[in-house]
């Protein structure tokens, strides 16, 4: 299939006529508007260029987009957030494959071309959850790559019978396996991860960990993974996610970690929390640590935030940083879509620092959104709907509507 984007701003610069074929960008060009082009045009109509979204931390299994409102009605604690998930979610007006399907359409017309959502999996909802998610991912498998966590949201060990149906759900197609909290949750940080990276092993799978323990005890969790990821020869196939308090401890010790994440090539998620104790962004990706971004949940039984835009959340994340520089702002969109890429692909192109603006040249994958922008920083400021969204090099999205 061979495609061409007449007149857009390849991340903000000059006017360019870009050509797709075999889903991969083959040619950049200087905009020619006499040019006589072949095969399927795009009009750019002098728009954005940008590589599209990856949303790398998202619950579609717990979504309420598109039902009516819920207030909100968990206790303050952790464990208060996992009940109240577990005793609303059969009693939502949809079920879990159509609340998920209709999600992932939402982030899909609105840039997400690449996705890793975790699928809920406990003695209480068994498969359920995840038979719903991967029924959405089939259901947009041609407009979005979707990886499946097998995700033991209410711990591994708490309950009789999580591990052999976190097992059944590998085996059913889930693409990684998935820990949370090996302290503070399950209390056993040993047994955890000896389960965790067992499953890695027998099913040749990556590791996704939930963190959300405080301060040193955070650190003592996060010492551990990366001891399991060097013993076990899985660099390049762990990711931490949140890891809220691990820029809260000493300056000296936050450098340690951002030196063992990257040697380690363990990389980090976020969804961009209003916190000052995370470790910090620009100096993770410039120590080459992996950082991607995601919703998390969207307006499900945790919270009432999260919208399906990852670029909402992209001035999110610039926001709750506090930058103000072009350069920072633009760098959050190049983790938000290239970042989140390097995340699901180990083996794919990595931000280099602050100032790289990658995904984009000729050889690159096709996955590209065309978005209204005076610049990259006023596209990130304005949000404007008026978007074009291509995966493997074709038009799956446009103006908000899945095609």
């Amino acid at each position: 299939m061979e495609l061409t984007i007449r007149q857009v701003r390849p991340w903000g610069g000059r006017m360019c006529d870009v050509s797709v074929s075999d889903g991969h960008i083959r040619s950049v060009e200087p905009h020619d508007p006499d040019a006589h082009q072949s095969g399927e045009v795009v009009e750019g109509r002098g728009r954005l260029l940008l590589p599209s979204f990856s949303d790398v931390h998202v619950h579609l299994d717990s979504t309420r987009l598109g039902l009516p409102f819920r207030p909100h009605s968990a206790g303050p604690d952790f464990w208060d957030l996992v009940m109240n998930d577990r005793n609303n979610w059969r009693s939502a007006e949809w079920p879990v494959e159509r609340r998920a399907t209709h999600t992932l359409g939402l982030m899909i017309a609105r840039g997400v071309t690449r996705a890793r959502t975790y699928a809920w999996i406990d003695a209480e909802c068994g498969l359920e959850r995840f038979e719903g998610v991967a029924a959405a991912r089939e259901a947009h498998s041609d407009r979005c790559d979707v990886q499946i966590v097998a995700f033991p949201q209410a711990g591994l060990l708490r309950e009789d019978g999580v591990v052999p149906l976190i097992e059944e759900a590998l085996r059913n197609g889930a693409d990684v396996i998935g820990g949370i909290d090996p302290c503070l949750l399950d209390r056993d940080p040993v047994r955890h991860l000896d389960i965790v990276f067992g499953l890695a092993e027998k099913f040749q799978v990556p590791v996704d960990i939930h963190l959300h323990e405080p301060g040193e005890l955070g650190v003592y969790s996060t010492d551990l993974i990366l001891e399991r990821t060097k013993a076990c020869g899985m660099q390049g196939n762990v990711t931490i996610a949140h890891a809220y308090a691990l820029g809260g401890v000493s300056e000296v010790t936050s450098r340690r970690l951002i030196e063992e994440l990257a040697e380690l090539d363990v990389s980090m998620t976020t969804r961009a929390p209003s916190v000052d104790t995370c470790l910090p962004l620009a100096e993770l990706t410039s120590a080459g640590v992996r950082v991607g971004l995601g919703e998390d949940g969207q307006r499900d039984y945790w919270m009432p935030y999260g919208n399906a835009d990852m670029l909402d959340r992209t001035w999110m994340l610039a926001f709750t940083n506090g930058y103000r520089q072009d350069e920072l702002i633009e760098h959050c969109l190049a983790v938000a879509t290239i970042g989140g890429a390097a995340v699901l692909d180990p083996t794919g192109i990595r931000l280099k620092g602050t100032a790289d603006r990658p995904g984009l040249e000729v050889g690159d994958v096709a996955e590209l959104i065309i978005v209204e922008g005076e610049t990259v920083t006023s596209a990130v400021m304005d949000r404007s709907p008026d978007r074009t969204v291509l995966h493997a090099g074709r038009v799956v999205a446009d103006g908000l509507e899945i095609l």
